[in-house]
């Protein structure tokens, strides 16, 4: 896997953590993120803040090990505004993507799935090179780079957003179905 940054960062990361993705050499399964969050930078590996554990209790679910698969992100830097002592989220814009797409390509070359799932609109931006509409397209599998299958769902954070308790457990059980279906329909062999 490529253990480097990517050459050249965005101009707003200057002086932060890139985090990397992580995972096995030829995991079957590739999640692609939209970029580390707060926690992710402070801890320099994708996926462990609130949407991280929100993602391990959904594969769990699915049936699906964490350690099994490959997970990185479209941006490898945090974009974040200073408010106070709180770092707001800012979404990476279609510049940041471009700037980002070559690392985030060697990176699916050199882990080799045999299914990437994009997590949010930001990351099928980044594999498909065009913007999605993730809503409209969500649970189907398009060609990605290399003709790779992609499925397409939501980042996990969209979960955390929802306001209504009922409207978010149905959410996450759509999500979690998603993730058994890249299971079932693509792994063939167990990954847990």
């Amino acid at each position: 896997m490529p253990q480097h940054p990517p050459s050249p960062a965005a101009s707003w990361a200057t002086g932060r953590t890139a985090v990397l993705g992580e995972g096995p050499p030829g995991a079957p399964l590739m999640l692609v993120g939209e970029q580390p969050g707060d926690a992710e930078e402070r801890q320099g590996r994708p996926f462990v803040g609130p949407a991280g554990r929100l993602l391990d209790h959904a594969l769990a679910a699915a049936g699906l090990d964490r350690a099994a698969c490959y997970l990185t992100n479209a941006v490898k830097h945090f974009k974040y505004i200073q408010r106070g002592a709180r770092r707001v989220h800012q979404t990476p814009d279609r510049d940041d993507i471009a700037l980002y797409r070559p690392f985030l390509l060697r990176e699916v070359d050199a882990v080799a799935p045999r299914l990437l799932v994009a997590l949010g609109a930001t990351a099928a931006q980044a594999l498909l090179g065009r913007r999605v509409g993730i809503l409209k397209l969500r649970g189907q599998i398009l060609a990605g780079p290399g003709d790779l299958p992609l499925l397409l769902t939501i980042h996990p954070s969209f979960l955390l957003r929802l306001p209504d308790a009922a409207m978010k457990e149905q959410e996450y059980q759509r999500f979690v179905r998603e993730m058994a279906l890249a299971k079932e329909r693509f792994l063939n062999e167990s990954i847990d």
